[in-house]
């Protein structure tokens, strides 16, 4: 366990050490399933998207289902970092910079379903970007592909702006205590201008203030704009009202679990304890307890207004939505993320690392389950005919969803090698 004599030579120590065999195994390993995701695009990019399995009756996979799902992962950081911040919340003080990084690697995650879904990515800037052209061309406003381009770059640029900001001091501080004549340069690159004194920390005040602004009001409106892509459709079944706060409520709910097991794995491996405490995993447990709620409410509202408003075709669709082979599915769901979190209604089980864990993992397959349910179920209805597609997603799709988590936990390893994981500036403040 590190010794909290000195926050700046806990976090040095980190960088400095040599890192373990069992570190650089599972480094090794999510590298790989990075690369089999890689591999996946470049097929796809090769041979287009009919190796994906979709077609002109099924138009979506579940790469749309990822999609949804990782932007989801991605609100938690800005919830933690940003709403917190504004909220005067002290004990987001050690824990959001883990957030904020998590948030920057799912955004990216997320914004490379939509651009393979264009089917020639490396045409997306010139198809989504409104500029001049001699053509008189201009992108469709209309469309939800165009309205996605603009929230997830907006989104990911204030996201990145607001995690340097908060990075600037720390390079400063720390760029005398790494060993790495690399990591000592870049560092001192990146925080050449600055200097710590009064003026530019409350310039940095100010500015942190408004980007978390910023970040909030785009964590709400970010999610919104994915729910209506879906009532944009003619589909029965997505046109609810209760779809972008419902979309909101679970975003942050997969994401805190997200973040629940990502502080727990960086605490173990780099012994921590004396920065995330036990009080800030209650904190989040119990955000997660209230967003599961908010979730378990929008299911029965869901149930309410399809039969409420008399349309036997949406009756019909909820009905095959939960029935047939996709029965187990939505048991598993409603286990995973209205039955499971309510243990932590009990403080010992909010401080449990290992139920806490258990529980967040299963809010994560529970989430993407949900995801799945609102998604492939309509899209596999034909509403002309009555029949059904056989679509089932191919291995292809799966190796590049499995290849994100590999560019995540990768991403995310590095990260914690390479920059400080905890604000030291922070701490000397809350010590003084």
């Amino acid at each position: 366990m590190l010794k909290l004599q000195n926050p700046i030579e806990n976090i040095a120590s980190i960088l400095n050490q040599k890192h373990s065999k069992k570190s650089n195994i599972a480094l090794a390993i999510f590298i790989l399933l990075a690369s089999a995701g890689l591999v996946s695009i470049v097929l796809t990019i090769y041979y287009g998207l009919e190796i994906w399995g979709i077609s002109n009756e099924t138009f979506w996979g579940i790469s749309i289902v990822n999609f949804v799902y990782w932007i989801g992962i991605a609100h938690a950081g800005t919830l933690i970092s940003a709403i917190l911040l504004l909220f005067n919340q002290k004990w987001r003080s050690t824990i959001h910079r883990i957030a904020e990084t998590s948030t920057i690697i799912a955004v990216i995650c997320a914004g490379l379903f939509p651009l393979l879904h264009t089917g020639r990515p490396w045409f997306a800037l010139y198809w989504l970007f409104p500029y001049p052209n001699q053509m008189g061309i201009w992108v469709n406003f209309r469309s939800p592909l165009v309205w996605d381009y603009f929230a997830i770059l907006s989104y990911f640029i204030v996201s990145l702006l607001f995690w340097y900001l908060s990075l600037i001091p720390d390079l400063f501080l720390l760029k005398n205590k790494v060993n790495s004549k690399v990591l000592k340069k870049i560092f001192s690159f990146f925080s050449s201008s600055w200097t710590g004194s009064t003026s530019q920390w409350s310039l940095h005040k100010k500015l942190y203030i408004l980007f978390a602004g910023l970040a909030t009001a785009l964590v709400i409106s970010l999610h919104s704009i994915v729910s209506l892509d879906f009532a944009v459709t003619l589909q029965p079944g997505w046109h609810l009202t209760l779809f972008p706060p419902y979309f909101v409520a679970g975003a942050i709910f997969s994401g805190c679990a997200v973040l629940i097991i990502i502080l727990n794995i960086t605490n173990y491996a780099y012994e921590l304890n004396h920065f995330i405490t036990e009080e800030q995993f209650e904190k989040i447990n119990k955000v997660i307890l209230a967003t599961s709620l908010i979730v378990t409410f929008s299911y029965l509202l869901e149930i309410f207004f399809i039969f409420y408003n008399g349309n036997e075709l949406e009756k019909e669709l909820y009905v095959r939505r939960i029935c047939d082979e996709n029965l187990y599915l939505f048991i598993l769901m409603l286990i995973a993320n209205s039955l499971l979190p309510n243990l932590f209604w009990a403080k010992r089980f909010r401080k449990s690392k290992l139920i806490m864990i258990i529980v967040s993992i299963f809010i994560c397959v529970g989430m993407w389950l949900e995801r799945y349910l609102i998604i492939l179920p309509v899209i596999k209805s034909n509403w002309f005919d009555g029949t059904y597609s056989a679509y089932s997603p191919t291995i292809i799709e799966l190796l590049i969803f499995i290849g994100t988590f590999g560019f995540f936990c990768t991403g995310f390893i590095l990260f914690t090698r390479f920059l400080p994981a905890i604000p030291v500036y922070e701490r000397l403040r809350k010590e003084s």
